[in-house]
């Protein structure tokens, strides 16, 4: 790319910006709304519920389908503390130091900030739940 066309692409940028931010300057962001949302128990995979900002403040959420056998892999909480409401199923939360916790039917499961842990179902049908995932501050 030459020098002149660098210069008018990041003039195009620029003024792009500008624009998208005096369109949003002096306006107020509305605050979240209470909704209900309805978890399809049928379900055969997994679904978002809540999506985070601007529908909470920093709230997400999703219903989650593991067959037998499967797990959702490895991941950490980072800033984020994370609670799972088992309705069906059976498996285990297996955290990286060792811990495991069982999941069963109508059992919530607490996961703190910064803490690597993996969901394995381990029964003979699907382990149905719903995550909800927060930021720690």
């Amino acid at each position: 790319m030459r020098v002149g066309d660098r210069k008018k692409l990041v003039s195009v940028i620029v003024g792009t910006a500008v624009l998208v931010a005096s369109a949003f300057a002096g306006k107020e962001v509305s605050p979240p709304r209470a909704k209900l949302v309805q978890i399809n128990s049928l379900a055969t995979e997994g679904a978002p519920l809540l999506a985070g900002p601007p529908e909470t403040v920093t709230m997400r959420s999703g219903s989650v389908v593991l067959l037998p056998s499967k797990s959702v892999g490895k991941h950490s909480t980072g800033d984020y503390e994370e609670v799972l409401v088992v309705f069906s199923g059976r498996g285990e939360m297996r955290m990286a130091n060792g811990t495991i916790l069982n999941l069963k039917p109508y059992a919530l499961l607490y996961c703190p900030p910064d803490t690597e842990h993996d969901v394995v179902n381990t029964g003979s049908e699907p382990l149905r739940y719903v995550y909800v995932v927060a930021r720690d501050r």
